[in-house]
């Protein structure tokens, strides 16, 4: 019966794990965000900047934020696009490794 018990737990752990996975609720360890939650992130990121290329998406709380998106546009400079919960632009920074100093407030 103890065994039974176990298993059981062993078997609604895993289970809610992979839940928790396959919604998003897990980033890759790195910080990089995975799942429908950094599809959605990276969508509107692309929207703001008018394409590009997405490089990273993360938790972020920084300014209010939710997520940020690391964004490489199509001019080459690079931008971490910062969104609230709801994907709606928070700010664009230019990315400090690439020492852009674009800076457009949320709408």
């Amino acid at each position: 019966m103890i065994v039974t018990g176990l298993v059981a737990v062993v078997v609604l752990a895993l289970g809610g794990a992979a839940i928790a996975r396959a919604t998003g609720a897990f980033d890759d360890g790195e910080g990089n965000l995975r799942g429908p939650q950094a599809d959605n992130a990276k969508a509107a990121a692309l929207r703001i900047t008018g394409g590009g290329r997405v490089n990273a998406v993360e938790r972020d709380s920084e300014k209010g934020a939710t997520y940020e998106v690391e964004v490489t546009r199509k001019d080459g400079s690079t931008v971490d696009v910062r969104l609230d919960a709801s994907y709606k632009l928070v700010v664009v920074d230019g990315d400090s490794e690439s020492n852009d100093s674009d800076s457009q407030e949320g709408q």
